[in-house]
């Protein structure tokens, strides 16, 4: 949380608008201006206007494009209102196209007009008609070579437009008095002209809202809890954390009767505003609630809003249809995309999920990544697979390194190669896949990893697979050359890095990854696979003292650490200089690893080089590497 709860405030109501396409908001259409959507069926990707935007994925219905509602509203500015309880009407200038959930009668600019389809909802989203309901507003569509249907419209001046809700906005789900998340068990009342906010979070377990005219925001967080809480306990919490927060607390309450025992204070944060923030606990989960009238001048005022915060239950009724579900979780899996790159796919719902990087991981250790490269001239698919499998015996010893299959799949509608292997860096054997797709000059790579104490999700990889989608064309449209594929950089090239400030230079292995590297600073680093190198700078400290405390560490380790040995010291010359070496061998976490340092002194300077490798990758292409960039180490005298 901020230091100031007013911040969050600002932050919400300016994006205010940014819902669930998952990008910015397109500018109004202007008179006599041209709008362009542009949608494929099975694309989670839709051209706005010339930005691409996530969009809920639009299908086939009886050969009919069915398409969100909302698109009309983001890429025309269409009005869309809605009548009684299942009547949607879509306004656009002269026209206006009503629509009922449901039924395949459509009313276009009062004409009755039977439609192949009918208007359904859809993970929470009304989908609707394409083609009647884009000619009913006036609008062009036309089939590209690609398979898109591109639908233009003149733009209208809808001045009003913005005083509407879309079905991106709660109030325009029909029939829905309630709202929750069935996969994080909550729900409450339906508050009039509430917005789901644009931090919704993709784990599913922090969210924010607004009403419309930005008067109040609140925000609802859920975490894993497992000590049992009290209400009393959870008062406590709440009154700590508003004091570390610089906060005045108004009013406290617990409330230990309740069906949910729960706890609430009311705050008066650094900026004035008042805050009302409840928690509650209930089957290992600590819900948060954090509420404020932006218009509040008295803590009392908050008290009107009583029924609507009273309303929140740490549950979820899935035959209650009055609820609206926020949650996009289907059969324990959530859907994840990255807009650069034109990929989507099913994840598991409680993992982490590091969409801008396309990296996913289960608490268990289970790792999923994705990533697009730019294809070397005339090369194979299976020249790819042949290199990474050379890769792979590069950097694993014989005995931590097996291949188990490989074979060809349709993966995302084209050919992929999958490779399955095994390796073992000491704390047991991991499988994993490889799934190498080459495509219009791209290669698009993904990788499976799976421990052997998290064996059973090894049985969501099939499903994963088959949920990826990839718009090819949008790495084509985003993108010139890539980088290169780093598993593929040539473990023999090296590239030379030097600091003026210490006067040094040597040969850094282009495969290693840097962590650290200012050469000007008093320390760099770089790790590869099941390895680590460092040079460490010390001018407060003369060598023969950290000689001196480093032996006394190694013996403290020898004593308190079972698995810990001191192999040798010997004194040795380096760059030309005196210099002592260290050599351990350790098995931390499992993982047997043996070190190295050496430390030696120049014009004052005390230097400390480590490296350290795992046994598993003790090859002789990653010692050969070290061993180079060791003896490159030079002064430029």
């Amino acid at each position: 949380m901020n230091n100031s709860r007013s911040a969050q405030i600002v932050a919400a109501f300016l994006l205010t608008g940014m819902l669930a396409f998952g990008g910015a908001v397109p500018m109004l259409a202007e008179a006599n201006h041209t709008e362009e959507l542009r949608v494929k069926v099975g694309s989670t990707v839709a051209a706005i206007n010339g930005e691409k935007q996530s969009i809920n994925k639009p299908y086939i219905q009886k050969g009919t494009l069915m398409v969100p509602l909302g698109v009309f509203k983001k890429t025309f500015n269409s009005q869309i209102k809605l009548s009684g309880t299942d009547v949607v009407k879509i306004m656009d200038g002269p026209h206006t196209v009503a629509l009922t959930i449901g039924s395949s009668t459509a009313w276009i600019d009062g004409k009755k007009v039977e439609m192949n389809a009918v208007p359904e909802m859809k993970q929470g989203v009304l989908m609707v008609p394409l083609r009647p309901v884009a000619q009913g507003l006036g609008a062009s569509i036309q089939k590209n070579p690609s398979g898109e249907l591109v639908v233009r419209l003149k733009g209208n001046d809808n001045e009003d437009a913005d005083h509407e809700q879309s079905e991106d906005g709660i109030d325009a789900d029909v029939g829905k008095t309630k709202i929750g998340n069935s996969y994080y068990g909550w729900s409450m009342n339906y508050p009039t002209g509430l917005v789901v906010g644009s931090s919704y979070d993709e784990s599913e377990d922090y969210i924010n809202f607004m009403d419309a005219e930005g008067a109040y925001y609140f925000e609802i967080l859920v975490n894993a809890e497992e000590v049992k809480l009290d209400a009393d306990d959870m008062l406590q919490q709440l009154v700590q954390e508003a004091k570390s927060m610089g906060e005045t607390v108004m009013d406290r309450e617990a409330y230990p009767n309740a069906p949910t025992p729960y706890a609430r204070i009311v705050a008066k944060d650094t900026e004035g505003v008042f805050w009302e923030v409840r928690q509650y606990y209930d089957n290992g989960r600590l819900y948060e609630i954090y509420f404020s009238d932006n218009e509040a001048s008295n803590y009392k005022d908050l008290q009107k809003y009583a029924p609507l915060l009273n309303s929140f239950k740490t549950s979820f009724n899935t035959s209650d249809h009055s609820i609206k579900d926020l949650s996009t979780v289907e059969d324990g899996m959530t859907t994840a995309y990255n807009q650069d790159y034109g990929i989507g796919l099913t994840v598991p719902a409680e993992w982490s999920k590091d969409n801008q990087n396309m990296v996913y991981e289960s608490k268990k250790g289970t790792h999923l990544s994705l990533q697009v490269t730019s294809a070397p001239k005339g090369a194979s698919v299976k020249d790819w697979s042949d290199q990474l499998a050379k890769w792979m015996k590069d950097v694993f010893v014989t005995d931590a390194y097996r291949e188990i299959d490989s074979y060809t799949a349709k993966v995302a509608e084209k050919d992929a190669q999958i490779n399955k292997f095994e390796y073992n860096f000491g704390d047991g054997w991991t499988t994993e896949y490889n799934v190498l797709i080459q495509e219009k000059g791209y290669r698009y790579y993904l990788e499976y990893a799976v421990p052997k104490k998290a064996e059973e999700e090894m049985e969501r990889f099939d499903s994963i697979l088959k949920s990826l989608e990839i718009d090819f064309e949008t790495v084509t449209e985003n993108f010139g050359r890539l980088g290169e594929d780093p598993y593929l950089i040539d473990k023999t090239k090296s590239v030379t890095r030097s600091s003026k400030k210490y006067g040094y230079s040597l040969d850094i292995p282009r495969f290693w990854t840097p962590l650290q590297d200012q050469y000007e600073k008093s320390k760099i680093s770089y790790q590869f696979t099941g390895g680590y190198f460092s040079i460490q700078t010390n001018e407060e400290i003369s060598v023969e003292l950290a000689v001196s405390q480093m032996k006394e560490s190694y013996i403290e380790a020898g004593k308190s650490r079972k698995d810990f040995r001191l192999v040798g010291t010997e004194s040795i010359t380096f760059a030309g200089q005196p210099a002592t070496s260290f050599t351990y061998h350790e098995i931390e976490n499992g993982i047997p690893h043996q070190g190295k340092q050496i430390l030696f002194e120049h014009k004052g300077v005390t230097y400390t080089i480590t490296s350290v490798m795992n046994d598993a990758n003790r090859t002789e292409v990653q010692k050969n590497a070290l061993d180079h960039a060791l003896k490159s180490f030079s002064f430029n005298e």
